[in-house]
């Protein structure tokens, strides 16, 4: 007889763990979330198995190019675009679309109109896909409020006002890990069921790491306390010893492993780029939502970044987040260390 253990016959799906929440929240609850949920988890599939055969179907050429039957070839992340905003539109349950992709936000005509509103970057880090790295789709969903029918200033608010943010992540698996504001919880799609399954049940940052993830190809830009900072870290005094390096250069993939690891991932504004890199309002928001939710710190080095509060749907800002006891030693810095911005 075999002693491998028998599979569980107790699947917890991330379908089913969204209606337990529903459940759990009795009258209060209507259902329009976790339909809108269950658009996402679909859309993420989808992207998933794009993914996979990005290269063999010829996704990864520029957006314009033609094919010889002169038909206009979509690049993988203007096809995962179209793939977000028509679930997301279909679903009922959507009125403002926020995407990294488009200049403008989508106001869902009334027919499809629902009360929530979805912030999304379709796939993060795409150009990295060439080279088989992990890449992902972010988002974030605010409710909209009580006196409107959808309109920009529905998604003009800190990140705080969010109900749930998450991310997809498509690599050797595609990992979905969420949040509705209690706690973060990290799925695994297994192919043969098509089901999103429960693998990292409440996510919990330690609260310190040994792990930095900054693009320290900018270094010569780095503002004086981001200096001071990642100096401390690499050649601490004894008997403490350095932190080990990590840098992917997709944003969900460093995340990933921060939220799980623990450590620090940083991108600050510099001198080169004045605002920072990284979109506030679907980049920002929905990693920041999650570290909190997992135990951890989001700043900007000094502000809390989910009390920002946006003024246009592209804006950009500086983003430390990870361990709080990493964090806080980045905010420290920003206290002492005098500022060399002019």
């Amino acid at each position: 007889m075999s002693s491998e253990e028998a599979p569980s016959t107790d699947l917890i799906t991330l379908t089913r763990h969204v209606l337990n929440d529903q459940i759990r929240l009795g009258s209060a609850a209507t259902g329009d979330l976790t339909l809108l949920l269950t658009a996402i988890q679909v859309t993420s599939k989808f992207i998933a198995t794009n993914v996979r055969k990005a290269r063999l179907i010829n996704l990864v050429g520029l957006a314009g190019e033609t094919n010889v039957q002169g038909e206009e070839q979509k690049k993988l992340d203007v096809l995962s675009n179209d793939i977000m905003v028509n679930a997301l539109r279909a679903s009922g349950k959507t009125a403002v679309l926020v995407s990294e992709e488009l200049e403008n936000a989508i106001i869902i005509e009334e027919k499809h109109r629902g009360k929530y509103c979805v912030v999304f970057d379709p796939l993060d880090g795409s150009s990295n896909i060439d080279a088989g790295v992990n890449i992902g789709t972010i988002f974030g969903i605010y409710q909209v409020r009580p006196d409107s029918t959808g309109s920009l200033e529905d998604v003009l608010r800190p990140g705080s006002e969010m109900v749930a943010a998450g991310y997809t992540m498509y690599g050797s698996s595609a990992n979905l890990v969420l949040s509705t504001g209690s706690g973060v919880n990290g799925y695994t799609l297994d192919a043969a069921l098509g089901e999103f399954i429960l693998t990292h049940p409440n996510i919990t940052i330690p609260q310190r790491g040994k792990i930095y993830s900054f693009n320290e190809g900018n270094a010569m830009y780095f503002h004086a306390p981001v200096t001071a900072y990642l100096n401390s870290i690499k050649f601490p005094a004894p008997p403490k010893t350095p932190y080990s390096a990590r840098y992917i250069g997709s944003m969900v993939a460093d995340v990933h492993r921060t939220l799980l690891y623990g450590g620090i991932f940083g991108y600050p504004n510099d001198k080169k780029s004045k605002n920072g890199k990284l979109r506030l309002l679907y980049e920002a928001f929905p990693m920041a939502f999650l570290t909190e939710q997992a135990g951890g710190i989001a700043t900007t080095g000094t502000k809390r970044i989910l009390d920002i509060v946006p003024t246009n749907i592209h804006e950009r800002c500086s983003v430390f987040l990870g361990s709080r006891d990493d964090v806080q030693d980045v905010i420290k810095f920003f206290k002492e260390v005098p500022s060399d911005v002019k």
